[in-house]
């Protein structure tokens, strides 16, 4: 083998080095993101929280500006991780990104779970009623059997 060949992608080999973690600002959410953290400081991994901004189908709106709300919720959720790893500066050290994209939360997150090369991915439990009808994500990411999905109540 050559030696200045670049080794092939290999989930996992010795311990995560991404962890990508959903956050939509629910409780379950939180506690996820709680989880994921303790375990890529203690891992050494990088941290990757993601928001996945809901599109809603034309005229599920009625005009109420949904793009200007998940964007603020999007914003929120920035502005609470940097006061949660402002309070940590110093004692913990920890890598991380936050990236925000529009869309199914779902779909989002195999996205950037591919597109980041995830190791792990950690969700919350659902906390809605409507993962009765589509699944909830948690289910959905399990059940595509692409990564390790930790599913955080």
């Amino acid at each position: 083998m050559d030696e200045n060949a670049a080794a092939p992608f290999e989930r996992g080999t010795d311990g995560p080095k991404v962890i990508v973690v959903g956050v939509d600002g629910s409780d379950s959410s939180w506690r996820a993101a709680a989880y994921a953290s303790g375990l890529a400081r203690r891992q050494g991994s990088k941290l990757v929280m993601v928001y996945v901004q809901p599109v809603l189908p034309a005229g599920a709106a009625m005009g109420a500006p949904v793009a200007d709300a998940t964007t603020e919720v999007a914003e929120e959720l920035m502005a609470e991780i940097r006061r949660a790893t402002d309070r940590l500066d110093g004692i913990y050290h920890l890598r991380w990104e936050f990236h925000t994209l529009r869309g199914d939360p779902y779909n989002g997150m195999v996205q950037m779970a591919d597109e980041l090369k995830a190791d792990a991915v950690v969700v919350g439990a659902s906390e809605s009623a409507g993962h009765r009808i589509m699944g909830s994500v948690a289910v959905r990411l399990v059940k595509a059997g692409r990564w390790p999905v930790t599913v955080v109540p």
